[in-house]
């Protein structure tokens, strides 16, 4: 990468334009020790591009930036109106030189009347040749055949009288450029302008490859690239270990977190191939180790982070690769759910892959799906396993999905790295320290696709554009309790700031209570597990509020402080079946708390006395939903559901719309959908009953495993695998799915539900289109809200058994 900046540096001085003549000629007057090529259709267009292009701007602050532009100064007498070829190489001397050649017309070298100017007329071997001084220094031209050429050196001039064509490996290779792009140059073997490409130094580009020819755009933000590579089997490169073999489809953007510097991958589709290739190369027995580790595997990744590594083994046959590690089951640890083991070969990967891997100590992994990850430490292996399960690896990754539209999405070797790492990789290849601020490219890729004798290259050095709202989704923070989880987690207002806090009870039924930062404010043990959904209310009318909610005996209502408020905890004999339900008929805080045991409904007020004006004590059959109360108009209706009978009652328990259906009713809530009562039926149907009790039923294709939510407005369906929102489906993942649930929130409608099978928590927009950065790894259904007023949404999830989560949406 530092050639391609160095290639950058080189041309941003030319101020040319236009030309069209034969390519192949203007080769031919090249020197013989020149190693890179420039070529450009348009040199003015990219002038105009490299002075606006952020990393050229960037090395505009170093002295290699002075040294190359005094250089090219000479460019500046030049107004070609034809290609132009740029040769840069070394003399004997190490000094860096350049040759230009470009066909000639009458007003390409403008030079009357210069400041700074000075010329001489002499002869070079019975030639004529033009001695320019400009700006101290000094360049050489002629014309010859209608091509003018200008070099730093009289010396290479010689070449270009001979006309002599160049070998043909890179005559081949120069004519695979496209003609229409910005900027294409042609590199020659051995060439001295770069180390490496890699973060790894002996992965250096003279071990890798002899010929290369990229074609380049340039632009105010990125520079993209694509071209072949080759090298004679005789030479004994790196990239030939890909031959025979085939590219297989990139993985390891599913595995690499997007806060780690970046990944290496190279990948074969047959590893005994590719292991005689690489046997061969090393010239030794290096690999020659009895381990069956490998033969499944199609794709070994290297991530890096920091000065720590993690290998990674993405295996076809999982079963067969886990059977190789058989005796390699001792687990140390485990980490959401994930075995950690001890791996008793640290040394393998680097005896097996040198020079693509060359570091040890791979003593700990773990299994993620396919991936088979082998890290330094039990930090940074935690760390992959983290980002793997929140879905926040790099192919959610804004920056790298820009990138990965310049890639092939499957490669023989390939690397991907951040701002950190490309400054390393930059500043390896010159001696002085480099002053580049490279945080904003957050991501870059240089990419290598074996073909047949040679290789395809692409890549992107790409400076991330800013972003009003990233939409990422970050996890704040992770607590873990005692004891395993009893419920999901919820959130609850704290009256003092106005702010969310998390409420979760173990299974010990401790219930906790717990800061919107993390902190566990109390815990204190209940009589049973809490029902359903713990409910807020304002028993004193002061704006203090207070949780409410039953356990299967108790009726509790407590402080924020976590003390009993009396005269409750309210104790029944009778098994509670069904949570509490909080009514607050006319927003003045005169509340009545429903309590269902079986058939029969309690109602109580703040003062834990039965309020003796509703008269409605039993219904026909078990209740199978908590009592419901809404409100349309000046009246109230209340709904008590049973298998075979929805009752819908006024204030006082009498009828108030007695339905005209004889359905059997599903356990789904009711709700209020367009004015009408609205639930579903046991096989699926939907039934939709007016004020007057006129019934219509829809069916909506449901099966009996069904689950429906409403807002208003909004119907969302859950049939299986599938969701419905406003009529539009989408198919989900195979999985064991909770009942989706509705928030309507800054006045916009979010869905979400949950797969306990791949603890994946998903989260949809009012068009059923999935939000940025979903799914996130959960064990629970959500609660979603503005949780510290930031305009920022939160939500909480159930992550290890006894472990809760807290992310932000960005």
């Amino acid at each position: 990468m530092r050639f391609f900046c160095f290639v950058i540096l080189a041309t941003t001085l030319l101020g040319c334009t236009n030309s069209k003549t034969n390519p192949s000629k203007l080769l031919h007057y090249l020197p013989e020790n020149v190693s890179v090529i420039i070529e450009t259709p348009s040199l003015e267009t990219l002038r105009s591009n490299l002075k606006n292009n952020d990393l050229v701007n960037q090395f505009s602050k170093n002295g290699i930036y002075n040294v190359i532009s005094s250089k090219l100064d000479f460019c500046e007498l030049l107004n070609p109106n034809g290609k132009m070829l740029i040769g840069l190489g070394l003399n004997t001397q190490d000094t860096l030189e350049f040759s230009i050649v470009t066909k000639y017309h009458k007003d390409l070298f403008l030079r009357d009347s210069l400041e700074h100017y000075a010329e001489e007329q002499q002869e070079y071997h019975g030639k004529s040749v033009i001695k320019s001084t400009f700006k101290n220094q000094i360049v050489y031209s002629t014309v010859i055949d209608s091509v003018f050429l200008a070099s730093s050196s009289i010396n290479s001039l010689d070449d270009a009288y001979q006309n002599t064509a160049p070998e043909n490996e890179l005559e081949k290779i120069y004519h695979t450029t496209n003609a229409d792009k910005t900027l294409s140059m042609t590199l020659k073997p051995d060439h001295p302008f770069m180390k490496s490409l890699f973060l790894n130094d002996s992965l250096s580009y003279n071990r890798l490859t002899d010929y290369t020819a990229l074609d380049m755009d340039v632009n105010q933000n990125k520079v993209v690239f694509h071209g072949i590579t080759n090298a004679a089997d005789s030479s004994k490169k790196l990239i030939n270990v890909f031959k025979y073999t085939v590219p297989q489809q990139n993985q390891m953007q599913h595995i690499t977190p997007s806060n780690s510097d970046g990944y290496m991958s190279f990948t074969f589709g047959d590893y005994y191939v590719f292991k005689d290739n690489l046997i061969r190369y090393n010239g030794n027995d290096s690999i020659a180790n009895t381990t069956n580790l490998f033969e499944n595997i199609i794709e070994v990744g290297v991530i890096y982070e920091g000065q720590n590594q993690a290998v990674v083994l993405n295996a076809m046959d999982v079963i067969a690769t886990n059977d190789a590690l058989l005796a390699e089951q001792t687990k140390i640890d485990q980490y959401r759910q994930v075995d950690i083991f001890s791996f008793s070969q640290p040394h393998l990967f680097a005896d097996t892959f040198t020079p693509f891997v060359t570091q040890n100590g791979f003593n700990t992994y773990c299994v993620l799906d396919s991936f088979f990850v082998f890290a330094q430490t039990i930090d940074m292996l935690q760390n992959i396993i983290v980002n793997y399960q929140n879905n926040t690896t790099l192919s959610n990754y804004g920056p790298f999905i820009d990138t990965r539209d310049q890639l092939s999405s499957a490669s023989s070797l390939m690397l991907v790295c951040n701002g950190t790492a490309l400054k390393k990789i930059i500043s390896s290849s010159f001696s002085e320290a480099l002053n580049l601020e490279l945080d904003d490219y957050k991501t870059s890729a240089l990419q290598f696709v074996y073909d047949s004798n040679f290789a395809h290259v692409n890549g992107m050095i790409g400076k991330s554009k800013a972003k009003a709202v990233e939409q990422s989704v970050n996890e704040e923070f992770s607590i873990t309790l005692d004891s395993e989880l009893l419920n999901a987690p919820q959130f609850v207002t704290n009256h003092r700031t106005g702010q969310k806090e998390i409420v979760v009870q173990d299974v010990r039924n401790y219930l906790y209570l717990i800061s919107n930062e993390g902190k566990i404010l109390w815990k204190k043990q209940l009589h049973g597990p809490v029902l359903g959904r713990i409910e807020q209310i304002d028993i004193y009318k002061n704006g203090r509020l207070q949780l409410v909610f039953v356990t299967p005996h108790r009726l509790y209502v407590m402080d924020r402080n976590g003390k009993d408020v009396a005269p409750f905890p309210g104790r029944f004999n009778d098994d509670i079946t069904q949570p509490l339900s909080v009514f607050d008929y006319d927003k003045n805080k005169n509340y009545r708390l429903l309590v269902t045991q079986g058939e029969n409904v309690l109602m109580y007020n703040t003062q834990a006395k039965m309020v003796s004006g509703f008269t409605f004590k039993k219904a026909n059959d078990i209740i199978i939903h908590q009592p419901q109360h809404f409100r349309m108009g000046n009246k109230d209706y209340l709904t008590i559901k049973t298998r075979n009978k929805l009752h819908i009652l006024n204030r006082t328990g009498k009828d108030r719309v007695v339905p005209k259906t004889n359905n059997t009713f599903s356990e789904e809530a009711i709700y209020l959908y367009k004015n009408k009562f609205t639930t579903t039926s046991d096989d699926g149907k939907l039934i939709i009953i007016d004020v007057r009790g006129n019934t219509a039923i829809q069916d909506l294709k449901l099966s009996e495993r069904h689950h429906i939510y409403t807002s208003s407005k909004t119907l969302v369906t859950q049939n299986d695998n599938e969701l419905s929102v406003r009529g539009t489906t989408r198919a989900l993942d195979y999985g064991n799915y909770s009942p989706p649930k509705l928030f309507y929130i800054y006045d916009k409608i979010y869905v979400t539900l949950t797969d306990f099978q791949s603890q994946k928590v998903y989260l949809f927009d009012s068009q059923n289109e999935p939000i940025p950065n979903f799914p996130v790894y959960g064990n629970s259904l959500i609660d979603l809200d503005d949780i510290d007023q930031d305009r920022n949404l939160e939500f909480v999830t159930k992550g290890d058994n006894n472990t809760i989560i807290l992310y932000q949406i960005n």
